[in-house]
């Protein structure tokens, strides 16, 4: 009957759409661009607008700039997952941050060997969060070759900044400066999970503290 017939063609509908994903998401992972990338110009963002851009681009290997002073809400989020032959990170001017405006942003990166520098004074929620790893376990989610780092100038923190941004990243021996003498809830919560190569921990100078601010800090750091 009539309604049979609309249902077999919903079914079909949805086989279409399943193959077409599908063929989409293969594309997606296996797409080679040229090595470098130039600057991307925008310096207004909007919540997402850059939200794995670059995802599982296996060539690129160098963007030069993203000149944005003011970012938004999760804007870089994931932008350069999976990128494994990624070599040099682009400029990161910006100042005033976002909610989750870093996150996973060079997760993946296998072969990041140096972090760009990052001048925010003022932090926001989660704004760094496994910046340089993944909330999620696997070799392929961690920046393992990162060693060259910057120090963290931030002496406003928030909850979550600085959450699980260094996880894993084995190949590093030495921790950034910390200069805040005020913490957030978990602000360093598992910032150094796991990196089992760190030999020389920071100064931590704060005085006022609050849940969980260290939690997890330098949890598997074996060195």
């Amino acid at each position: 009957d009539q309604r049979n017939r609309l249902r077999k063609k919903v079914e079909i509908l949805h086989e279409d759409w399943d193959k077409t994903n599908a063929k989409v998401r293969k594309t997606y992972s296996e797409v080679v661009l040229t090595p470098e990338v130039e600057e991307l110009p925008a310096t207004e963002l909007a919540e997402r607008c850059y939200s794995m851009m670059f995802a599982n681009c296996k060539s690129l290997t160098k963007i030069s700039k993203l000149p944005a002073m003011k970012l938004a809400n999760h804007c870089y989020s994931e932008m350069f997952f999976g990128c494994s032959n990624l070599i040099e990170a682009p400029e990161l001017p910006a100042t005033e941050l976002a909610d989750s405006c870093y996150i996973c942003m060079f997760a993946g990166c296998t072969n990041l060997t140096k972090m760009p520098k990052l001048p925010a004074i003022k932090l926001a929620k989660g704004c760094y969060a496994y910046m340089f790893s993944h909330c999620h376990d696997g070799d392929d989610y961690y920046c393992i070759n990162l060693k060259e780092i910057e120090d963290l100038p931030a002496t406003e923190l928030a909850e979550n900044c600085y959450s699980g941004m260094f996880k894993e990243c084995r190949s590093l021996t030495k921790a950034p400066k910390l200069p805040a003498t005020t913490l957030a809830s978990l602000c360093y919560n598992g910032m150094f999970y796991k990196c089992t190569n760190l030999i020389e921990a920071p100064e931590l100078p704060a005085i006022e503290l609050r849940e969980a601010c260290y939690r997890y800090m330098f949890s598997g750091c074996r060195s």
